[in-house]
């Protein structure tokens, strides 16, 4: 099975404290790297964490507030000093291209590097990326200016060959591809052998669900469901949710009834308050609610 992680790079809020930056962090599948969100000091923790910044060739930006953007001038930068060749793709608000591209040609000159944006839709759920093993989706949130999640599933994989069944029927490399697609095999004889008899069941598919910052948002369940993996905003404990709700962010415990409505497997909150030194009373606020629930911490992989 493919390798597929998230590793958070900023678990704060609008202020970083001592150990947290602003939000940000890495989506690998395959070895290739997704960062969503840019906080202030990104290119710090990606170096902290032995990631390789050459590598990424997108980044998600959910919406235009500092703690989300901060680091980006400082990322692009470094991109272009050390040599980066091709494209970046940036998902973001219109808007992010007309700041950057006036603050960057002050910075550097870019030659064999070029910063491609892509405006997102506010509005309605959308397709954003798809390769040949993975699809992006935005989706709206709910913030005091516009704001998207993200969801990154999987592309359904390849049937899995039996080696048994391969040696019993001497099935030729050039057919291979096509049984692991569903195709059945024909033998010498003429015997048509399907393809359920020559292979396992397909790996099932994963998937990963980005949503801050944002107020509780009940319309996203059906975008988020049963997904192996949601990162939600926990902004602040449930005794402050006037407060939440005022700010446009969520409570753990809101975070956590999302989580068990939408029948995900594990919930990791983050985005949390600087008010908040030790984040453990959050996280059992969450998990009266919902008991697999993880507190985001600057470093922390999680595997799906």
């Amino acid at each position: 099975m493919l390798t597929f992680s998230v590793t958070i790079l900023g678990s704060s809020s609008a202020q970083p404290t001592l150990t947290r930056f602003p939000t940000s962090q890495v989506v690998s599948l395959n070895e290739r790297l997704y960062l969503v969100d840019c906080g202030e000091g990104t290119q710090i923790q990606l170096r902290k964490f032995g990631m390789k910044i050459g590598k990424i060739n997108h980044i998600f930006i959910s919406h235009l507030h500092g703690d989300h953007i901060f680091g980006l001038p400082g990322l692009i930068s470094t991109m272009a000093l050390a040599g980066k060749k091709g494209e970046l793709h940036i998902y973001s608000h219109s808007e992010l291209k007309m700041m950057m591209e006036h603050l960057m040609k002050y910075i550097n000159e870019f030659d064999d590097f070029k910063v491609v944006y892509h405006p997102l839709n506010f509005r309605k759920r959308a397709v954003i990326l798809e390769d040949s093993k993975l699809i992006v989706e935005s989706f709206p949130l709910k913030h005091r200016i516009p704001c998207c999640g993200f969801i990154f599933s999987e592309k359904p994989h390849e049937l899995r060959l039996r080696p048994d069944k391969i040696e019993q029927f001497d099935i030729p490399i050039k057919e291979r591809v096509a049984i692991k697609g569903g195709a059945s095999f024909q033998t010498s004889e003429g015997e048509i052998i399907p393809s359920q008899e020559l292979t396992f069941p397909a790996d099932p598919v994963r998937s990963y669900a980005f949503c801050t910052d944002t107020v509780c948002r009940k319309q996203i369940l059906p975008i988020i469901r049963k997904v192996d993996l949601l990162y939600h905003e926990a902004t602040f404990a449930h005794d402050l949710s006037d407060l939440a709700l005022k700010t446009y962010h969520t409570t753990a415990t809101q975070a956590a009834e999302l989580a068990r409505d939408a029948e995900v497997n594990k919930l990791v909150i983050g985005h949390f308050s600087s008010r908040y030194k030790n984040v453990a009373s959050l996280v059992d606020e969450a998990r009266v609610v919902f008991p697999n629930t993880f507190a985001a911490n600057d470093g922390d992989r999680f595997e799906l």
